[in-house]
C-alpha cells in the first residue's frame, strides 16, 4: 500500500497547448478536489496511519443507510466518493480538513488511477490485435476467428491465460510519471500531459509519485 497524499477528481476532457518551440502538446484537464477529511485512522487504534477523503458533495438522500451513517459521524457533509490514503503520519489532519490541488506543482510527476472505457465483449482482433484468418480461399465466415486454441490429446485442454474474445475495458488502470503542466487552485484544476484512463466525467485519483520504481 502506497503512503502518498492525493486528491480525487473528474476528467473534463482533452485539448492541446503549444510548447515554446511551437509543437502541439496533448493535455488532459482534470477538476480535482476540494476533498474533505472524513475519517482519521491511527496506529494505536487501527494498526496503521491513514485518512479518508470525500469528494463531490451530494444530498443525503443520494446515499444508502450505511454510507449516511458513516459520513454523518464526521459531521462535515455527505460525499459521493470516498478514498483512503495511507500516510506515514496523520498529525496535522483533523475531521473537515480540506485537501486541494495546491499540494501539486507544475512539472511534478504524479500517478493517476481511473477506470478505463468499457467496450463490452470484443473479438480477438479488437481485443488482442490479432490479424485474423485469410478472407478468401475457403475461409467461409471465419475471417475474424482466432484460429486453433487447443492441443492434441495431450494435454487436451486450453491453458489459462489464452488470449480469446471477452469483456474489454472497464478495468482499473494506473499511469505513472504523468507530468503536471498547470495547477490552478482557484478553479480546482490540474492540467496534465497526455491522456489519462477513463471517459469524460470519469472519476480519477491523482496522487503524488513515490520513490518506488
Amino acid at each position: 500500500m502506497e503512503k502518498t497524499l492525493g486528491v480525487m477528481g473528474r476528467k473534463v476532457g482533452m485539448t492541446h497547448i503549444f510548447g515554446s518551440d511551437g509543437t502541439a502538446v496533448p493535455v488532459t484537464v482534470i477538476v480535482a478536489g476540494p476533498c474533505s477529511v472524513m475519517q482519521i485512522k491511527r496506529a494505536n487504534t487501527d494498526s496503521y496511519e491513514a485518512i479518508q477523503i470525500g469528494f463531490e458533495q451530494v444530498a443525503e438522500n443520494k446515499l444508502n443507510s450505511p454510507e449516511k451513517g458513516h459520513q454523518r459521524k464526521a459531521g462535515h457533509g455527505f460525499f459521493r466518493g470516498l478514498r483512503e490514503l495511507r500516510l506515514d503520519a496523520v498529525d496535522g489532519y483533523e475531521l473537515g480538513s480540506v485537501i486541494g490541488v495546491e499540494i501539486f506543482a507544475p512539472g511534478e510527476k504524479v500517478r493517476i488511477s481511473g477506470t478505463s472505457v468499457g467496450k463490452g465483449t470484443q473479438g480477438v482482433m479488437r481485443r488482442w490485435n490479432f490479424s485474423g484468418l485469410p478472407a478468401s480461399h475457403g475461409h467461409e465466415k471465419k475471417h475474424r476467428s482466432p484460429g486453433s486454441i487447443g492441443h492434441n490429446t495431450f494435454p487436451g485442454k486450453v491453458f489459462k491465460g489464452k488470449k480469446m474474445h471477452g469483456h474489454t475495458g472497464a478495468r482499473r488502470v494506473t499511469l505513472r510519471n504523468v507530468e503536471i503542466i498547470y495547477v490552478r487552485p482557484d478553479q480546482n484544476m490540474i492540467v496534465v500531459k497526455g491522456a489519462v484512463p477513463g471517459p469524460k466525467n470519469g472519476l480519477l485519483f491523482v496522487r503524488k509519485q513515490t520513490t518506488k520504481p
